[in-house]
């Protein structure tokens, strides 16, 4: 017997075989369970396509450096805080109940080395769906993304002992303090690290605002964002205040007679580009709300500068300072540099 294929035939199959998985779906037989696992073709076949997406992906959607190895503390305390829970560390075994997830997270000091540089940058800032791989917690941040994809291309060879120097305090522990400390230094300095702003001798108040704009996702910082989002109210208040009584930052103007082009942009503006004096918000008293600024990284200034001035977004735009960017943008290019050595007094 022949049977003729038509249209009509193909849509009621099409029909029939829907109609079938929505009742296979409704009647709840298809188990769900993390502990039954994945039979292993779906596992290889979920693999595979995860890969293959990743490749596609990386190739055509990642910009054209993607990683910084000059910011490994600060990515190693994300990760502290954020990852080793369930991918584990050096020296540190994830939590057995993260293991207990369906596919559970792997051991990064395995699986890096299966995936480049631009890979690692794409699923650590996009995440995976479906396996609790979450995206980066703050969108237009490339710069940590890139400090972390040289962290983790570090860790299969990373000693437990050499994680430990990283972090430099126990990110499971209750003392607030030192998870700060972790990255910002016991004294407030940074540890010497070029995206960790100084701390010490800050306004108090600017800190503990700065904590609640993080912690409320309104300044953009997926690092920052993870640190200050279990502190309480209280909490935020005295840390600020131990980070402001430590010596660092102090205010501090420019010199009368320093004529240099930078030395005009902080102390006068140009006025024909409508760029306001720095000093006139960072004045050299310090009695303005606004953060103090001498003592402060060069490198670090220079990185916020960038970041108001890029184009592909706005940096914290949603803060009432949200005029840096427009600031920013209007400080010549090949200024920002020197504009942030003279405001960091260098």
């Amino acid at each position: 017997m022949t049977i003729t294929i038509t249209w009509k035939r193909v849509v009621a199959a099409a029909v029939a075989m829907v109609a079938a998985a929505l009742l296979v779906s409704w009647s709840g037989v298809v188990g769900v369970a993390a502990s039954s696992g994945h039979w292993p073709i779906t596992t290889w076949f979920l693999h595979w396509t995860m890969q293959n997406s990743v490749r596609t992906h990386a190739a055509l959607g990642t910009p054209e450096t993607v990683r910084d190895d000059t910011g490994l503390v600060s990515a190693a305390g994300h990760f502290a805080q954020a990852c080793a829970a369930c991918h584990g560390a050096p020296g540190v075994r994830p939590l057995p109940v993260m293991q207990g997830a369906t596919p559970h997270a792997p051991d990064l000091s395995r699986m890096a080395g299966k995936y480049g540089d631009r890979e690692l940058f794409w699923i650590l800032d996009h995440g995976i769906k479906y396996t609790g791989m979450p995206a980066w917690p703050a969108r237009g941040r490339p710069d940590e993304v890139r400090r972390m994809v040289a962290f983790v291309r570090r860790l299969p060879g990373m000693s437990p002992a050499a994680y430990r120097a990283l972090v430099a305090v126990d990110p499971r522990g209750s003392d607030a303090f030192a998870r700060c400390a972790g990255c910002h230094g016991d004294d407030g300095r940074g540890r010497g690290q070029a995206d960790v702003p100084v701390l010490g001798g800050q306004h108090a108040a600017y800190l503990r605002a700065a904590l609640a704009s993080y912690a409320a996702g309104e300044r953009h910082s997926g690092v920052m964002r993870q640190a200050a989002a279990p502190l309480d109210a209280g909490t935020m208040v005295s840390l600020a205040k131990r980070f402001a009584a430590m010596p660092g930052l102090a205010p501090g103007g420019v010199a009368a007679g320093d004529r240099s082009p930078a030395a005009t942009i902080v102390r006068d503006g140009l006025p024909r580009l409508q760029l306001p004096a720095c000093q006139s918000c960072h004045d050299p008293a310090g009695a303005k709300p606004y953060p103090v600024l001498r003592g402060q990284k060069a490198a670090y200034i220079a990185q916020r500068l960038r970041g108001w001035r890029a184009p592909e977004g706005v940096v914290d735009a949603r803060l009432s300072h949200a005029t840096m960017p427009v600031i920013a943008r209007r400080i010549p290019k090949e200024m920002v540099d020197p504009v942030a050595r003279l405001l960091a007094g260098e």
